[in-house]
């Protein structure tokens, strides 16, 4: 399939690999910097413009991945008749693009893409189209990409990218609050790093819940109390040590 590439960041660039590897023909990539198009351009061997430059409308599905504050912005400036049209926002309704085309859906990788990456195993999708015909489009596309490729609605989506935050995002806050601990208090976060893969494997095989391990699952007040006068210097992450123990005591 003939593709064009709306956006020339980290989704933009690891789904324009992925199409490009698969046997997909990019045939332009168009972003608000033409500087950043053209480098994306480049690498993919297609032709590249600027947001007031023409679009290519040869193309067979035009994947709009862009911040998701800038996809309503597009709605002004594009018209694609009957083209199919998806956008990769997780966020996002599938019906921010029904002024673009009559054919739009969703593309959405459930995963964190950094550009500079190499993804060697399959990139989870959840796919939505906006009539059966086109969703059969969408996942026959999205299967080409990946053999995990999931249907979901706006509403389910939503509630898939709240946990994607909480389980990705927020993990990681955790894990740079940890990492500036170590530093200041002069330890080696390197040594965690065979306890954060563990924790990681873990939940493949059994609910979270079930695994739920430390001083606070345990009710340990005398181990809660050491590491709460250990952070009296840390006050954001003591505040965070606070809450969280409380949640896991909760259960």
């Amino acid at each position: 399939m003939q593709v064009v590439i709306i956006g020339s960041g980290n989704v933009a660039s690891v789904l324009g690999r992925l199409c490009k590897q698969r046997g997909h023909e990019i045939v332009q990539v168009i972003s608000r910097n033409a500087a950043h198009a053209k480098l994306l351009a480049d690498e993919l061997g297609c032709s590249y413009a600027d947001y007031h430059e023409k679009l290519n409308d040869s193309a067979g599905l035009y994947i709009l991945a862009v911040a998701d504050t800038a996809l309503q912005d597009l709605n002004e400036s594009m018209n694609l008749g009957n083209k199919l049209i998806l956008h990769t926002a997780g966020s996002v309704s599938k019906d921010v693009l029904k002024d673009i085309s009559h054919n739009y859906g969703v593309l959405y990788p459930l995963q964190s893409l950094r550009k500079e990456m190499n993804y060697q195993t399959d990139i989870p999708f959840l796919i939505d189209g906006n009539s059966a015909d086109t969703l059969t489009l969408v996942e026959d596309f999205a299967q080409t990409l990946s053999t995990n490729v999931t249907k979901a609605t706006d509403d389910e989506r939503l509630k898939l990218h709240v946990a994607a935050v909480v389980v990705s995002n927020f993990t990681n806050h955790l894990y740079a609050l940890a990492e500036d601990f170590c530093k200041k208090e002069q330890v080696d976060f390197g040594l965690l790093s065979p306890l954060i893969k563990e924790t990681a494997e873990r939940i493949q095989h059994f609910s979270p819940a079930t695994v739920q391990t430390g001083p606070a699952v345990r009710n340990d007040i005398f181990t809660i109390d050491k590491h709460l006068r250990i952070l009296s210097n840390h006050p954001q992450l003591k505040n965070i040590y606070i809450k969280l123990t409380e949640s896991i005591s909760k259960g």
